[in-house]
């Protein structure tokens, strides 16, 4: 399929191909669905951690005798009931790994591509950079495309500092290499910026 290719002052300068398979296929909704499950349990760090009474240090003797206070029994003060004591059923220490198969990771992102392109939200633009780290020239280039306030994506062939450095500050923008980019970054951006640099190499990575 063909689409426009765009200036960074966003002008349609001609036409680029991009291959089938990987952005205009029938998007899986399933496959989407779980590599974005999988992505956000990756980032939980599951350190959170109570001591239960076994783990909580003193309370080996015990406080009263067991008869003729008029009191409850007790037999210890880390008892969970006791001020200071354990927790009953507290947060452990817990890995949430949620693994999927590569070939299904590969075709939640080619969905995800082909998504983005059916919506029309996804624009290609030649390689540029900037002479020098400026917040307002990536500003620019966004006005450009009228995309100011909006959530976008740019994607790149290779790490730039200056552009990624002038992409800092600028909410809702995130510059990700292409082999950086996941299926969670292509929905959780409504616009995609990509890169011509980056076609070849995102296409090959699929191969």
């Amino acid at each position: 399929m063909q689409v426009d290719l765009y200036s960074k002052d966003g002008q349609a300068t001609g036409k680029v191909d991009l291959n089938d398979e990987v952005f205009s296929i029938q998007p899986n909704e399933n496959a989407m669905h779980q590599s974005v499950v999988a992505y956000l349990a990756h980032q939980r760090q599951g350190t959170r951690k109570t001591k239960v009474r076994s783990e909580v240090s003193g309370g080996g003797k015990k406080p009263w005798r067991q008869k003729g206070r008029g009191t409850a029994r007790a037999g210890s003060t880390r008892s969970p009931i006791w001020v200071g004591g354990g927790t009953i059923h507290g947060p452990k220490v817990h890995e949430y790994n949620y693994s999927i198969p590569k070939k299904l990771n590969k075709l939640s992102r080619k969905s995800a591509y082909s998504l983005r392109v059916q919506e029309s939200n996804l624009k290609v633009v030649e390689d540029f950079t900037f002479d020098q780290i400026k917040t307002k020239e990536m500003v620019s280039v966004l006005n450009k495309f009228e995309l100011t306030g909006e959530s976008i994506l740019l994607i790149t062939n290779n790490y730039d500092n200056t552009v990624s450095l002038s992409s800092k500050n600028i909410q809702k923008l995130q510059v990700r290499t292409f082999e950086r980019v996941s299926t969670y970054d292509l929905l959780s951006h409504k616009n995609i910026l990509l890169m011509q640099g980056a076609i070849e190499k995102i296409e090959n990575s699929f191969k």
